[in-house]
Formats: structure tokens, C-alpha cells, sequence
């Protein structure tokens, strides 16, 4: 396994859900944590924080050049950062498809592109791209948001074949139903039996900490049981 020490991950999203579970995990794992925010005055105290939206050109280069410069390198990001308004693929309006294509697919590859080199000279980076089941399957008719969860994934298996010599190593998280404020409208599963936060922040440490002989491809996590999944 990885030692952590001296290690630094950068984690989108990191204000509340998935991504504030992770930073705190690989934070008091020893990890030096880098938090990209809408607002970083929603930072813990001790955290480096910067602005990122996945909607604003540049963002993602302003929050690399950033933790580079507050550390001097960077080994881990995990792209919790995401959005799930409706889009049906009947809608005229494509505006919800268009955000969720910026913000779900566009995001972490713009924040990869930027950290790619950085990851390549750590020599054991890590990607973690928070997709979902959604990505794998399609049980609801937001069929917009299951395209940019899909596209998520097949990004993860480009950066694994592109990244593989320089012993960078990326995996496709894909949860179901996850306790978050993405989920609050979600009456068909209760919310005692959803997945939690912690629990996946959980697997993500594990995944960030394996050795590069030990490179997990996707991880398929439920909260209640389906066939082949």
C-alpha cells in the first residue's frame, strides 16, 4: 500500500455529499488535501482551498496552478464534483443536457488535462471519476444524466490505457443511491437504506493507496441488489 505521507489529493466538490466525505478520509489518512469549491469559505480550517466551477473556462488550470504552487506536487484527484438536473432526450430545450455535459464530463477532463502532468511525475498518481450506476445501466428516464455518467466512464479507460506507463492509475467509481442532497428528491429508495458518504469515502482511500501492481478499473457499489450488478 501507498504510505500517504507527504502525498497530495485534490478533491472537486469537496463542500458537502461524496467529495466532503473523501477529503475528510484521505485527510486524516495523512494526505494534504487541496479542495476545489464553488465558495472555499466552505473549507475546513487546515485545508488548502481554491474556486472551481466546472462551468468557468479556466477554472480548473487557476486550481492546479494553485495547489502547485501552495505544495509543489500532486498525486491524487478524485472528481466528486457533479450535477443531475432532468434532460430527456425528447427535450427541445437542451439547455440541462448542455450543463450536465459541461460539469459531469467536461469538468473532470478539464481538471485532469490540467493535473496530467503532475500526475505522470508523481509516478504512482491516482484518478478516481465519480460516475454512477447510471453510467452502467439506465433505470429512470433522466437519460441526459446517465449519458454524462457513461461518457465518465469511458474517459476513465482512456486515462487507464494513456496513463498506464507513466504509473498513473484511474478508476470509475459508480455508486446507486447515495445519501447526499443529490438524492433528497429520491422517494423510491429510503434514505436509511442508501449508501453513505463515509462508506465510499471508505473504498476511495483503499483505491488511492494501492500499489500500481494492484489497479482497479471500476467499482460498482449499490445500496440494494440487482442482476449483474
Amino acid at each position: 500500500m501507498l504510505e500517504p505521507a507527504g502525498r497530495v489529493a485534490l478533491v472537486s466538490g469537496a463542500s458537502r455529499g461524496i467529495g466532503r466525505a473523501v477529503a475528510e478520509r484521505l485527510a486524516g489518512a495523512g494526505y494534504q488535501i487541496s479542495a476545489g469549491l464553488r465558495d472555499p469559505r466552505h473549507a475546513p480550517a487546515g485545508w488548502h482551498s481554491c474556486r472551481y466551477d466546472a462551468e468557468a473556462a479556466g477554472s480548473a488550470e487557476t486550481w492546479v496552478a494553485e495547489a502547485m504552487a501552495r505544495f509543489g506536487r500532486i498525486d491524487v484527484l478524485v472528481n466528486a464534483a457533479g450535477i443531475n438536473p432532468k434532460a430527456h432526450f425528447l427535450d427541445q430545450d437542451e439547455t440541462a443536457l448542455d450543463a450536465l455535459l459541461t460539469v459531469n464530463v467536461k469538468g473532470p477532463m478539464r481538471v485532469i488535462r490540467a493535473a496530467w502532468p503532475h500526475l505522470v511525475a508523481s509516478g504512482a498518481g491516482r484518478i478516481v471519476n465519480l460516475a454512477s450506476l447510471s453510467g452502467k445501466r439506465v433505470r429512470n428516464d433522466n437519460t441526459g444524466y446517465a449519458m454524462t455518467k457513461a461518457a465518465l466512464v469511458s474517459l476513465t479507460q482512456g486515462l487507464r490505457r494513456e496513463g498506464w506507463d507513466h504509473g498513473i492509475r484511474a478508476t470509475a467509481f459508480c455508486p446507486g443511491f447515495v445519501d447526499t442532497d443529490m438524492t433528497a428528491h429520491v422517494t423510491k429508495q429510503p434514505r436509511d437504506l442508501m449508501s453513505r458518504p463515509e462508506d465510499i469515502a471508505a473504498v476511495i482511500e483503499t483505491l488511492v493507496r494501492l500499489p500500481n501492481t494492484a489497479s482497479i478499473a471500476e467499482v460498482l457499489l449499490n445500496c440494494r441488489h440487482e442482476d449483474m450488478l
